[in-house]
């Protein structure tokens, strides 16, 4: 995460929030990020792959 992004993410919140809710926007876009530099190295699954894992899930 970059200072810019911070600071952007900062001016997106009202004058007056919980800490709680920075702290939850904050880990959505590591996960976000963490997820498109991943799809740019080609660290995906395929629809179907998708599919077969989540019914591992609920076994």
């Amino acid at each position: 995460m970059t200072k810019e992004l911070l600071q952007a993410t900062l001016d997106q919140l009202p004058d007056t929030f919980e800490l709680e809710e920075l702290i939850e926007r904050l880990l959505l876009i590591e996960k976000i990020e963490k997820g498109r530099e991943q799809s740019r190295r080609g660290q995906t699954v395929s629809h179907e792959e998708a599919k077969q894992l989540v019914k591992t899930w609920f076994k």
